[in-house]
């Protein structure tokens, strides 16, 4: 028996005691785990230092190693993060539809777990975190699967928190977290049909590609943000400065940062000066069409690769277009389907725009960086979903359940 079998079958077991555990039970252990990561909040700094270190020598960007590093103020607020899960409103056993059919069947619908859920992540061990509390608070056991730059980071915060729900009465393999990190530990999951119920990968744009592409099991796809920015013909400039610059430079390496700025040409001699200056303070590198660089000499220019990259990093594509309808068609083509904004004091525009463009978010005269299921007020989110099904935008605890028919009778018969 390979150990991703074993791990795929001790999970399903400790599922089946967790959904019949109550929601009291997991509301307590979730608490416990809070508590435990703040009392070895020292251990995982250690840890989490090994990871800083190896990725600092291995040339990792700056950008990542911060995705990567964890500080007394994030264990904080992983820790809080697990309260207001645990404080959430229990899921699971809520009745979301009923009717008494003519012949005296009474039939329910019902939320229930999904079941097992795994979760294969990459440099980022807040997410151990996140994905375990939000999985346990539906009822689903959780098999956490994330890159080798986090390994020693995700072994101590997972460890804190099995350790904190078996104390709590929870089965400590209601998270289980694969320590072998090599591409086949993460292919056999993806294949793991029979014992996981739902798979969710979160990463950059190979991850997910790898995961759709080889995955047998159930899939929600998340987290590639090539999010724009649109500043339309009647934006105001300075808003739209702020936007992008808080959109851009506020945390680069996440996935709802801005990538990509459009600019209507009717405002671009104007807007593009006092954008490009303020982006440039912040130290990010402009990828321009060659309008863009003819109005910022600082600029470099974009090839087509750059149209559809999400950089995680201090650089961004700058194309001029005609009119909305080409920052329209441009979205279409190189989105991921994730965020995307526009800047505009015209009614009609805005509307056009959230009527036209296809993704999880679409803003208007806002920052993209809102994408978040506390932003949103849902809570802690285990990733934004880029698809249509099951579920789009932040993934919440309420997003973590399926539902079945329960039909009660007295003897009827068809």
């Amino acid at each position: 028996m390979s150990d991703i079998l074993n791990i795929g079958i001790r999970s399903k077991q400790a599922q089946q005691i967790l959904a019949s555990a109550g929601g009291a039970a997991v509301e307590n252990a979730l608490n416990a785990a809070a508590a435990a990561l703040e009392r070895n909040a020292n251990y995982i700094l250690e840890e989490n230092a090994k990871d800083i270190r190896e990725a600092s020598d291995s040339g990792m960007s700056d950008a990542m190693i911060d995705r990567l590093t964890l500080t007394q103020s994030r264990i904080s607020s992983m820790a809080d993060g697990l309260r207001k899960v645990a404080a959430d409103e229990n899921p699971v056993g809520k009745v979301i539809w009923g009717e008494t059919r003519p012949n005296g069947l009474k039939i329910e619908k019902v939320t229930v777990p999904i079941g097992v859920i795994a979760v294969i992540f990459e440099a980022r061990p807040n997410v151990t975190s996140d994905a375990a509390a939000i999985c346990l608070k539906a009822g689903n056991s959780v098999i956490l699967r994330g890159g080798k730059e986090a390994i020693n980071s995700n072994k101590a915060v997972a460890e804190t928190m099995r350790c904190a729900i078996g104390s709590a009465g929870l089965p400590e393999d209601c998270i289980i977290l694969i320590e072998n990190t090599s591409r086949q530990s993460a292919a056999e999951l993806m294949r793991l049909n029979g014992y996981v119920d739902l798979l969710i990968p979160r990463g950059g744009a190979g991850l997910i590609r790898s995961v759709v592409e080889n995955a047998t099991v159930p899939v929600i796809e998340t987290g590639v943000g090539n999010c724009h920015i649109y500043v339309d013909r009647d934006a105001q400039i300075k808003m739209a400065a702020d936007i992008t610059v808080n959109a851009k430079t506020s945390r680069v390496s996440v996935c709802n940062a801005c990538e990509s700025l459009l600019i209507h040409r009717d405002i671009a001699q104007k807007a593009l000066p006092e954008i490009g200056e303020r982006l440039k303070e912040k130290g990010v590198e402009i990828r321009g069409d060659e309008n863009v660089c003819k109005i910022l000499p600082y600029a470099v220019p974009a090839s087509d690769e750059d149209w559809g990259t999400e950089y995680l990093d201090y650089i961004i594509s700058v194309k001029t277009v005609a009119d909305i309808d080409e920052a329209i068609a441009h979205i279409a083509r190189y989105g991921t389907g994730h965020s995307e904004a526009i800047i505009t004091d015209s009614y009609a525009a805005a509307e056009k725009f959230k009527q036209r463009v296809d993704a999880a978010a679409v803003y208007v005269n806002a920052s993209t960086r809102f994408t978040d299921g506390g932003e949103f007020g849902f809570g802690a989110e285990i990733g934004i979903s880029t698809q249509k099904l099951h579920a789009r935008g932040p993934l919440g605890v309420e997003h973590m359940v399926s539902s079945k028919y329960v039909i009660s009778g007295s003897g009827q018969i068809r």
